[in-house]
Protein backbone atom coordinates (compact mmCIF):
# COMPACT_ATOMS: atom_id res chain seq x y z
CA UNK A 1 0.00 0.00 0.00
CA UNK A 2 3.01 2.14 -0.73
CA UNK A 3 5.50 3.98 2.15
CA UNK A 4 5.04 4.39 5.61
CA UNK A 5 3.08 7.18 6.58
CA UNK A 6 4.83 10.31 7.73
CA UNK A 7 2.84 11.18 10.78
CA UNK A 8 4.92 14.16 12.51
CA UNK A 9 2.93 17.07 12.70
CA UNK A 10 1.25 16.75 16.05
CA UNK A 11 3.86 18.53 18.05
CA UNK A 12 0.50 21.08 19.18
CA UNK A 13 -1.13 17.83 21.12
CA UNK A 14 -0.55 17.89 24.87
CA UNK A 15 1.67 15.22 25.98
CA UNK A 16 0.56 11.48 26.31
CA UNK A 17 1.82 11.55 29.65
CA UNK A 18 -1.01 13.86 30.63
CA UNK A 19 -3.05 12.11 33.52
CA UNK A 20 -6.14 14.67 32.89
CA UNK A 21 -9.54 12.32 32.14
CA UNK A 22 -10.60 13.52 29.19
CA UNK A 23 -13.17 11.59 29.60
CA UNK A 24 -15.75 10.72 32.30
CA UNK A 25 -18.53 8.65 32.52
CA UNK A 26 -20.70 8.07 35.92
CA UNK A 27 -23.50 5.81 36.45
CA UNK A 28 -24.75 6.01 33.07
CA UNK A 29 -27.99 4.19 31.81
CA UNK A 30 -29.36 4.38 28.26
CA UNK A 31 -33.24 3.20 26.88
CA UNK A 32 -34.68 2.85 24.17
CA UNK A 33 -38.31 2.91 23.61
CA UNK A 34 -39.92 -0.14 21.46
CA UNK A 35 -43.34 -0.16 21.25
CA UNK A 36 -43.83 -1.08 24.47
CA UNK A 37 -40.77 -2.71 25.28
CA UNK A 38 -38.07 -0.50 26.86
CA UNK A 39 -34.50 -1.65 25.76
CA UNK A 40 -31.75 -1.52 28.71
CA UNK A 41 -28.84 -0.71 26.24
CA UNK A 42 -26.45 0.67 29.15
CA UNK A 43 -26.89 -0.42 32.82
CA UNK A 44 -24.73 2.12 34.70
CA UNK A 45 -21.26 2.31 33.37
CA UNK A 46 -19.08 4.50 34.60
CA UNK A 47 -15.37 4.50 33.77
CA UNK A 48 -12.46 7.61 33.17
CA UNK A 49 -10.12 7.49 30.07
CA UNK A 50 -7.17 10.13 30.20
CA UNK A 51 -5.83 12.30 28.25
CA UNK A 52 -2.97 10.15 25.72
CA UNK A 53 -5.01 6.74 26.24
CA UNK A 54 -5.58 4.61 23.10
CA UNK A 55 -8.29 2.14 24.24
CA UNK A 56 -10.34 -0.61 22.50
CA UNK A 57 -14.07 -1.59 22.91
CA UNK A 58 -14.92 -4.86 21.88
CA UNK A 59 -18.42 -6.94 22.69
CA UNK A 60 -21.31 -8.83 20.84
CA UNK A 61 -23.76 -7.17 18.92
CA UNK A 62 -25.93 -5.47 21.17
CA UNK A 63 -23.47 -5.42 23.97
CA UNK A 64 -24.09 -1.76 24.33
CA UNK A 65 -20.57 -1.00 22.70
CA UNK A 66 -22.27 1.17 19.71
CA UNK A 67 -24.66 2.53 22.31
CA UNK A 68 -21.56 3.72 24.44
CA UNK A 69 -19.64 5.15 21.55
CA UNK A 70 -22.60 6.83 20.67
CA UNK A 71 -23.14 8.59 23.61
CA UNK A 72 -19.05 9.26 23.92
CA UNK A 73 -19.20 11.22 20.42
CA UNK A 74 -22.21 13.31 21.35
CA UNK A 75 -24.51 11.35 18.89
CA UNK A 76 -27.10 10.55 21.37
CA UNK A 77 -28.10 11.49 25.08
CA UNK A 78 -28.05 9.41 28.43
CA UNK A 79 -31.24 8.50 29.91
CA UNK A 80 -29.77 8.94 33.36
CA UNK A 81 -26.11 9.61 34.95
CA UNK A 82 -23.60 12.19 33.62
CA UNK A 83 -20.75 12.39 30.96
CA UNK A 84 -18.04 14.81 31.39
CA UNK A 85 -15.99 15.50 27.84
CA UNK A 86 -13.04 17.28 28.95
CA UNK A 87 -14.34 19.08 32.72
CA UNK A 88 -17.73 19.92 30.47
CA UNK A 89 -20.55 18.27 31.71
CA UNK A 90 -22.34 17.42 28.59
CA UNK A 91 -25.59 15.43 29.52
CA UNK A 92 -28.01 17.91 29.39
CA UNK A 93 -26.86 20.39 26.37
CA UNK A 94 -29.12 20.07 23.65
CA UNK A 95 -28.81 19.05 20.32
CA UNK A 96 -27.23 22.40 18.86
CA UNK A 97 -24.77 22.45 21.83
CA UNK A 98 -23.75 19.13 21.29
CA UNK A 99 -23.01 19.43 17.59
CA UNK A 100 -20.89 22.39 18.48
CA UNK A 101 -19.00 20.43 21.13
CA UNK A 102 -18.78 17.44 18.49
CA UNK A 103 -17.52 19.37 15.29
CA UNK A 104 -15.02 21.37 18.30
CA UNK A 105 -13.98 18.63 19.96
CA UNK A 106 -14.56 14.96 18.90
CA UNK A 107 -12.88 13.55 15.50
CA UNK A 108 -14.64 10.56 13.83
CA UNK A 109 -13.77 7.95 11.44
CA UNK A 110 -15.97 4.85 10.41
CA UNK A 111 -15.84 1.72 8.78
CA UNK A 112 -17.44 3.12 5.62
CA UNK A 113 -15.24 6.40 4.75
CA UNK A 114 -18.26 8.15 3.96
CA UNK A 115 -15.88 10.44 1.46
CA UNK A 116 -18.00 12.87 -1.27
CA UNK A 117 -17.17 10.92 -4.76
CA UNK A 118 -16.92 14.22 -6.61
CA UNK A 119 -14.99 15.54 -4.32
CA UNK A 120 -10.87 15.56 -3.71
CA UNK A 121 -9.18 14.39 -1.19
CA UNK A 122 -8.03 17.72 0.00
CA UNK A 123 -11.44 19.29 -0.03
CA UNK A 124 -13.07 15.99 1.69
CA UNK A 125 -10.68 16.47 4.13
CA UNK A 126 -10.93 20.38 4.51
CA UNK A 127 -15.26 19.61 4.70
CA UNK A 128 -15.62 19.77 8.45
CA UNK A 129 -13.90 23.36 8.88
CA UNK A 130 -16.33 24.92 6.82
CA UNK A 131 -18.48 24.78 10.34
CA UNK A 132 -14.99 26.64 12.58
CA UNK A 133 -14.54 30.05 12.93
CA UNK A 134 -11.26 29.87 10.37
CA UNK A 135 -10.56 31.33 6.85
CA UNK A 136 -10.18 29.85 3.85
CA UNK A 137 -6.29 30.09 4.09
CA UNK A 138 -6.09 28.16 7.54
CA UNK A 139 -8.61 25.78 6.27
CA UNK A 140 -6.81 24.65 3.67
CA UNK A 141 -3.54 24.30 5.55
CA UNK A 142 -5.24 22.47 8.26
CA UNK A 143 -6.53 19.91 5.34
CA UNK A 144 -2.64 19.93 3.65
CA UNK A 145 -1.00 19.19 6.95
CA UNK A 146 -3.88 16.77 8.21
CA UNK A 147 -3.43 15.03 4.30
CA UNK A 148 0.28 14.94 5.29
CA UNK A 149 0.21 13.34 8.67
CA UNK A 150 -1.37 10.60 7.04
CA UNK A 151 1.02 10.16 3.93
CA UNK A 152 -1.16 11.02 1.52
CA UNK A 153 0.65 14.91 0.34
CA UNK A 154 1.02 13.12 -2.83
CA UNK A 155 -2.65 12.57 -3.21
CA UNK A 156 -4.24 15.81 -2.39
CA UNK A 157 -6.01 16.42 -5.47
CA UNK A 158 -7.27 12.99 -6.52
CA UNK A 159 -10.69 11.74 -6.08
CA UNK A 160 -11.78 8.41 -4.26
CA UNK A 161 -12.29 6.46 -6.75
CA UNK A 162 -8.40 7.11 -7.76
CA UNK A 163 -7.76 5.43 -4.57
CA UNK A 164 -7.50 2.43 -2.37
CA UNK A 165 -9.48 1.31 0.07
CA UNK A 166 -6.80 2.13 2.44
CA UNK A 167 -6.21 5.29 1.11
CA UNK A 168 -10.00 6.52 1.11
CA UNK A 169 -10.07 5.54 4.78
CA UNK A 170 -6.59 7.82 5.53
CA UNK A 171 -8.41 10.60 3.84
CA UNK A 172 -11.48 9.86 6.38
CA UNK A 173 -8.56 9.57 9.39
CA UNK A 174 -7.40 13.22 7.70
CA UNK A 175 -10.61 14.66 7.90
CA UNK A 176 -11.32 13.75 11.45
CA UNK A 177 -7.79 15.41 12.44
CA UNK A 178 -8.33 18.58 10.57
CA UNK A 179 -9.87 20.64 13.36
CA UNK A 180 -7.57 19.28 16.03
CA UNK A 181 -10.29 17.29 17.91
CA UNK A 182 -9.68 16.17 21.57
CA UNK A 183 -10.47 12.77 21.08
CA UNK A 184 -10.75 10.39 17.86
CA UNK A 185 -13.32 8.24 17.77
CA UNK A 186 -12.64 5.38 15.66
CA UNK A 187 -15.85 2.79 15.09
CA UNK A 188 -14.76 -0.63 13.24
CA UNK A 189 -12.29 1.18 11.14
CA UNK A 190 -10.65 -1.78 9.48
CA UNK A 191 -13.87 -3.68 8.84
CA UNK A 192 -13.94 -3.40 5.15
CA UNK A 193 -9.88 -3.65 4.61
CA UNK A 194 -7.65 -6.07 3.97
CA UNK A 195 -4.95 -7.34 7.06
CA UNK A 196 -2.07 -5.47 5.68
CA UNK A 197 -4.16 -2.11 5.11
CA UNK A 198 -5.73 -2.74 8.80
CA UNK A 199 -1.88 -2.78 9.90
CA UNK A 200 -1.42 0.15 8.04
CA UNK A 201 -4.36 1.84 9.97
CA UNK A 202 -3.01 0.88 13.05
CA UNK A 203 0.13 2.39 12.82
CA UNK A 204 -1.96 5.64 12.03
CA UNK A 205 -3.61 5.79 14.89
CA UNK A 206 -0.34 3.99 16.75
CA UNK A 207 1.43 7.13 16.06
CA UNK A 208 -0.63 10.02 16.60
CA UNK A 209 -1.29 8.35 19.93
CA UNK A 210 2.63 8.79 20.40
CA UNK A 211 1.76 12.76 19.84
CA UNK A 212 -0.50 12.92 22.67
CA UNK A 213 -4.23 12.06 20.47
CA UNK A 214 -6.40 10.41 22.83
CA UNK A 215 -8.27 7.23 20.50
CA UNK A 216 -11.29 5.18 21.08
CA UNK A 217 -11.89 2.45 18.74
CA UNK A 218 -14.67 -0.19 18.52
CA UNK A 219 -13.90 -3.44 16.99
CA UNK A 220 -14.96 -6.69 16.83
CA UNK A 221 -11.25 -8.17 15.24
CA UNK A 222 -9.08 -8.98 18.44
CA UNK A 223 -5.89 -8.61 16.70
CA UNK A 224 -6.75 -4.88 16.25
CA UNK A 225 -7.73 -4.52 19.62
CA UNK A 226 -4.62 -5.44 20.74
CA UNK A 227 -2.58 -2.55 19.15
CA UNK A 228 -4.49 -0.53 21.86
CA UNK A 229 -3.22 0.07 25.18
CA UNK A 230 -6.35 -1.00 27.03
CA UNK A 231 -9.28 -2.89 25.64
CA UNK A 232 -12.95 -2.57 27.24
CA UNK A 233 -15.40 -5.63 26.92
CA UNK A 234 -19.41 -4.75 26.70
CA UNK A 235 -21.60 -7.43 27.52
CA UNK A 236 -25.45 -6.83 28.79
CA UNK A 237 -24.82 -3.21 28.62
CA UNK A 238 -21.98 -3.49 31.27
CA UNK A 239 -18.58 -3.38 31.17
CA UNK A 240 -17.33 -7.08 31.73
CA UNK A 241 -13.81 -6.22 31.40
CA UNK A 242 -11.53 -3.94 31.61
CA UNK A 243 -7.43 -4.82 31.24
CA UNK A 244 -4.00 -3.29 30.01
CA UNK A 245 -2.94 -4.84 26.61
CA UNK A 246 0.21 -6.53 27.71
CA UNK A 247 3.18 -7.22 24.99
CA UNK A 248 1.24 -4.50 22.76
CA UNK A 249 2.67 -4.94 19.27
CA UNK A 250 3.90 -2.30 17.54
CA UNK A 251 2.05 -2.11 13.91
CA UNK A 252 5.36 -0.96 12.39
CA UNK A 253 7.22 -4.20 13.19
CA UNK A 254 3.81 -6.16 12.35
CA UNK A 255 3.87 -4.46 8.95
CA UNK A 256 7.67 -6.12 7.84
CA UNK A 257 6.11 -9.36 8.88
CA UNK A 258 3.34 -8.75 6.51
CA UNK A 259 3.33 -9.67 2.51
CA UNK A 260 3.16 -6.38 0.30
CA UNK A 261 0.42 -6.27 -2.39
CA UNK A 262 2.78 -7.84 -4.85
CA UNK A 263 3.93 -10.92 -3.53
Amino acid sequence: MGSTPAVNQLGDLPPASTASAVIRVEDAHKYYELGETRVHALRGVSIEIHRGEFVAIMGASGSGKSTFMNILGCLDRLSSGRYFLEGLDVSKHDKKALALIRNEKIGFVFQGFNLLARTTALENTELPTLYAKIDKTERRKRASDALTMVGLAERAQHFPSQMSGGQQQRVAIARALVNRPSILLADEPTGNLDSRTSVEIMEIFQTLNDKGLTIVLVTHEHDIAQFAKRVLVFRDGRIRKDDPVLGRPRASEVLKTLPTLED
